[in-house]
């Protein structure tokens, strides 16, 4: 289940990056984050819940012997939590220096969207938590997806949250060593 997405430090490769999307489901709408955000996906894992944080923030992961604190994107946009399934993946982001777990109900795909299709999101206020942070609405096809902006789906509070839960993890971890 697990995909790799493999990024490399050289102008080409940026180049043939540029206009795409990973796509995933959340609730009944279609999102997408640019593929330069993203460093790989996984199956769901076994997450390390810490207590007093955020609802939307999960917990930890170990991928590879490196802690990852996740958030579940349902939660965070204030939609109704989901149940689990094979088909749920979590997408490893680097935003803000920081990597991050973003749990999606499933994947969608990679889709090329030219800056020419895409538009700004109605400024129509609807009280939606998710909508401040789309950037843009991504015409593909007959179907429009919701372009998010990582920066402002983590929060500096967030990241500092983060920092905080992996350093006390690994605390532990050396308490128990």
């Amino acid at each position: 289940m697990a995909e790799e997405i493999i990024k490399e430090d050289n102008p080409e490769e940026e180049d043939t990056q540029k206009g795409k999307y990973m796509t995933f489901k959340s609730g009944h709408e279609y999102f997408g984050i640019e593929i330069r955000y993203i460093n790989e996906i996984i199956g769901m894992q076994s997450i390390t819940a810490i207590p007093e944080v955020e609802p939307y923030i999960k917990g930890l992961i170990n991928l590879r012997g490196k802690i990852i604190p996740v958030i579940d994107v349902r939660i965070r946009f204030n939609q109704e939590p989901f149940q689990y399934t094979d088909r749920t993946c979590i997408i490893i982001i680097n935003v803000k220096s920081t990597v991050v777990g973003l749990i999606v109900e499933t994947i969608a795909g990679v889709e090329q969207i030219d800056e020419s299709d895409i538009e700004p999101p109605p400024t129509i206020s609807t009280g939606s938590t998710k909508n401040k942070y789309v950037y843009g609405l991504g015409k593909t096809g007959n179907s429009v997806k919701l372009l998010l902006d990582p920066e402002k789906l983590i929060k500096d509070e967030d990241i500092a949250a983060f920092e905080e839960m992996t350093e006390q993890f690994y605390q532990k971890l050396k308490q128990v060593m």
